[in-house]
């Protein structure tokens, strides 16, 4: 279930586009009365055919975003695809002949999903960087709805002040607003903007008012927890209270007079009036239940959260006693040894240490660092060891720069030391391979073993590794285990980007 999730997220883009040509598709066919189908396909070869580049571009654009170095190269695919590609294939398609398709019709098809791209980069932006802006994340919807209605209300005005002397805009008894924009006018007769002004948001607030007690109160307390039935009646029951007085308020404004037939006569009770109370809240139910999803989510992903950090610091609590217990093995070996190197070797266990109770507890640090505590901790490991140990590291790393999580490596180092290296009765061999780039990180680590030993897929560290890599990484990293042969070997992928 979660793998098709993620695979409708992965060519949402794809299947955007998709959508358009076969709406464009459709726009065409839907007034034909014989061999419907037969035009419809052959609309879609044609228009698909215009639109390849950002087809295919769209359905590789995950993939090209995981595998290709830095965004340069990824602008200049899109460059290709978008700026050069997509108006050659539409210039070609225009020249297929097929009936009831203009070339101008390819043409705008083509401009249209160049717009629809730009959209979904703007919606890209958004989502990354202008959402997560505090005071737009505390506005909300409703609030949304509101600031929408004033800024409505003010531009109906401002239409309705600058077209009033606009002959083309009388008409008997009443006036239209007209699509004008004349500042001079405005500034003329800002008086008569403010009348307008105040009373075209009366008009607009009366309907918001439906949609706040809609909002607030009639689904989140009575369609929640009393269901649908008591919700209809109270919905019905609402409508009754409000709209005659309402619709009274609506009568009693002047504009009536100026944008329409004068209902100063008019009866507040008419069942007219009513319909439309019932039909602003009935529209805003789909946006109100979306409204309610949204908050719920959020309080259920936040705690979701909040839970993983709890269980995430839970399992770094242990990896340090753990690592704690390791080390001091290792120094009181040194220290039976009486071995000069010791001091030195308390130094490096200091830094080692340092490392783990400070950079360990950051949510990531860059793999150069971690690199070089891997070095320090093998460096410190051989001191202490009496057999010879075959040691071989395997780098190919684009940026040492990359940010990961720390202290997930070196369980597999100390496992390979614990259960395979140290209890070895002959020489013992030990090979890591790191290979990375901006986005992926594939770490592997090979080293000998006694039959007779313990499995080394068991401990606290492989199963914190595992626990951790779920809540750091989720659905992004794949951990392969195996032996064969007395050989240990432990894979990890990591998809970093």
């Amino acid at each position: 279930m979660q793998r098709n999730k993620n695979f409708s997220y992965k060519y949402q883009d794809f299947f955007i586009f998709a959508g358009l040509l076969l709406w464009v598709a459709i726009g065409h066919v839907h007034t034909i009365k014989t061999n419907a189908w037969g035009s419809y396909a052959g609309y879609i070869l044609v228009l698909g055919f215009a639109l390849l580049p950002a087809l295919v571009f769209s359905f590789f654009k995950p993939v090209l975003k995981n595998t290709l170095a830095n965004n340069r190269q990824y602008n200049t695919y899109w460059f290709i695809n978008f700026i050069i590609l997509l108006p050659l294939f539409a210039f070609a398609a225009s020249n297929i002949k097929i009936e009831g398709l203009y070339p101008s019709n390819i043409v705008l098809t083509a401009i249209a999903a160049f717009a629809l791209e730009l959209l979904l980069l703007v919606n890209q932006y958004y989502q990354k960087k202008v959402q997560h802006i505090k005071w737009i994340k505390k506005i909300g919807l409703e609030n949304a709805v509101l600031i929408s209605i004033i800024l409505i209300a003010v531009t109906i005005s401002v239409m309705a002040v600058s077209s009033q002397d606009n002959p083309l805009y009388q008409r008997k008894g009443f006036r239209l607003v007209g699509f004008e924009f004349d500042i001079w006018m405005l500034i003329r007769n800002f008086g008569t903007f403010l009348a307008f002004f105040s009373q075209f948001l009366i008009m607009y607030l009366c309907g918001y008012l439906l949609f706040f007690i809609n909002s607030r109160y009639l689904v989140p307390k009575i369609l929640k927890n009393k269901g649908l039935l008591i919700y209809l009646l109270s919905v019905a029951a609402t409508v009754a209270l409000l709209y005659p007085m309402l619709a009274q308020l609506l009568i009693s404004l002047p504009i009536n007079t100026i944008f329409g037939r004068s209902i100063f006569e008019s009866n507040p009770f008419e069942l007219e009036n009513a319909f439309g109370a019932f039909a602003i809240i009935l529209i805003s139910l789909p946006v109100v239940l979306a409204l309610q999803w949204g908050k719920q989510n959020h309080i259920i992903l936040s705690l979701e959260k909040e839970k993983s950090q709890n269980e995430l610091d839970l399992l770094k609590q242990q990896l340090n006693p753990h690592f704690f217990f390791n080390t001091l093995n290792n120094l009181y070996a040194l220290s039976l040894q009486k071995s000069d190197k010791t001091p030195e070797s308390i130094l490096q266990l200091s830094a080692l240490m340092r490392y783990t109770i400070y950079k360990g507890q950051e949510k990531s640090v860059k793999l150069a660092q971690e690199l070089d505590y891997i070095t320090d901790y093998i460096q410190l490991q051989q001191i202490r060891l009496r057999k010879k140990l075959h040691f071989e590291f395997e780098k190919q790393i684009t940026d040492d720069q990359i940010e990961v999580a720390p202290l997930l490596l070196i369980v597999f180092i100390e496992n390979a030391f614990k259960h395979g290296i140290e209890p070895a009765e002959d020489a013992a061999s030990l090979k890591l391979c790191l290979v990375s780039n901006h986005t992926t990180l594939h770490f592997t680590c090979e080293n000998t073993y006694h039959q007779e030993e313990v499995s080394q897929t068991s401990g606290i560290g492989i199963d914190n590794l595992r626990k951790r890599l779920e809540l750091l990484y989720p659905n992004r990293h794949t951990l392969d285990i195996r032996s064969n042969d007395n050989i240990f070997r432990a894979e990890l992928k990591l998809q970093l980007g």
